[in-house]
């Protein structure tokens, strides 16, 4: 004789079974190889603090993920507030006049400046200029994170 509770564990080990086999079927992302993200081709998507060209979210090699992308901020706008994250990150500032949060203080910085956000460092970046300020992100997440 079948029971309700007999039914119940049957419905539940189905249910655990389908999501096992639907997350088997997801293809990972394909690991990134040597490859020119052409910035005619990038499409740049409007944010409430400016826009973003984003270029790649893709394990590499050596890195469980590579994310880079390029904001366009706003003068007088911050990208987010202070924030802090295991990842490590670079940013390469191409225009404009910004104020970077690092190591607890605020500094100015511009074109052709490279900022080093470490892992879990409080950061942030805001446009003190009076034009928009453009600048690459290339961020990564290792294996020993």
């Amino acid at each position: 004789m079948i029971t309700r509770r007999d039914l119940v564990v049957a419905s539940v080990a189905i249910a655990v079974g389908a999501g096992v086999q639907t997350l088997a079927r997801q293809d990972p992302k394909p690991m990134l190889g040597s490859t020119v993200f052409d910035w005619t081709a990038m499409s740049d998507q409007t944010t409430n603090v400016g826009s973003v060209r984003n270029v790649v979210r893709q394990p590499t090699a050596t890195l469980d993920e590579l994310e880079m992308h390029v904001t366009t901020l706003k003068p007088g706008l911050a990208s987010h507030d202070p924030h802090q994250h295991v990842n490590e990150e670079l940013i390469i500032i191409r225009e404009g006049t910004v104020e970077v949060l690092s190591n607890g203080a605020w500094k100015r910085t511009g074109p052709g400046s490279i900022v080093f956000n470490a892992s879990n460092q409080l950061h942030a970046i805001r446009n003190v200029g009076t034009a928009p300020a453009v600048y690459h992100v290339i961020n990564w997440k290792s294996p020993a994170k």
